[in-house]
């Protein structure tokens, strides 16, 4: 089995220009899930997917393999991911590659630990493994409680069900955090043309104090925080 790390950064960012390049903790965003992927025993080659001739040459430095700079129909603002993923894989495999598994990390979740990616591999491995494993966690919101829908008429109802008088009686309910995915390879070409949704997929639960997707300054400050947090002595 040869699992690869994919990174996808595009150079366009509307909600928080050049974030995957901004430092956090002294070294740009993107290279903290460069360094993770790295250090990771399960994972044998580490390859970013970029537009962007300064992201490519960061993260080149910090050690990951760029093979190219992404065409321009896969670095619209409207884009898909999994496109992107796939046109990596595939040409990756027609350089000689041989892929069985892909763990895609998201540059803007920095926080994730190799406990969060070694609970999505094992879940990965199992004897009734799906086609994906997701990580997410508990966002303290559920549509059979607080979850509120806004209707043409401008009221709201319930996203769902029909009403619980304490969020302990709703059904457990998870948000993505983006952090990792863990594809079968077979999976991700499936999905690369069908959708997310149209494989098996499961997930691993993830603390939220290690959840922050960076997408604003306030998520970029929350970051630092909580990144300092995890670095002070105990």
């Amino acid at each position: 089995m040869t699992t690869i790390a994919t990174i996808c950064a595009r150079g366009g960012s509307k909600g928080l220009p050049g974030k995957n390049l901004r430092p956090l903790g002294g070294i740009p965003l993107i290279c903290h899930s460069i360094a993770f992927a790295l250090a990771h025993p399960a994972i044998d080659a580490v390859h970013v997917s970029t537009d962007d001739p300064a992201i490519a040459r960061v993260a080149a430095t910090a050690g990951a393999h760029v093979p190219y700079l992404r065409p321009p129909e896969l670095a619209r603002d409207d884009t898909p991911k999994l496109p992107v993923i796939e046109h990596l894989v595939a040409h990756l495999e027609a350089g000689g590659a041989h892929i069985t598994r892909i763990v895609d990390l998201q540059p803007t979740s920095p926080l994730r630990h190799p406990d969060d990616l070694d609970g999505c591999l094992a879940r990965a491995s199992a004897d009734d493994a799906p086609g994906l494993v997701v990580s997410a966690f508990d966002s303290g919101c559920n549509p059979y409680f607080n979850l509120i829908e806004l209707q043409a008429d401008g009221s709201v109802t319930l996203s769902k069900g029909a009403g619980l008088a304490a969020r302990q009686a709703a059904p457990t309910v998870l948000s993505l955090n983006g952090s990792i995915y863990v594809w079968q390879r077979a999976a991700l070409a499936q999905a690369a043309h069908n959708g997310m949704w149209s494989v098996r997929v499961a997930t691993h639960s993830m603390p939220a104090a290690r959840s922050v997707d960076i997408d604003t300054a306030d998520d970029f400050a929350l970051a630092e925080w909580r990144l300092a947090r995890q670095c002070a002595p105990r």
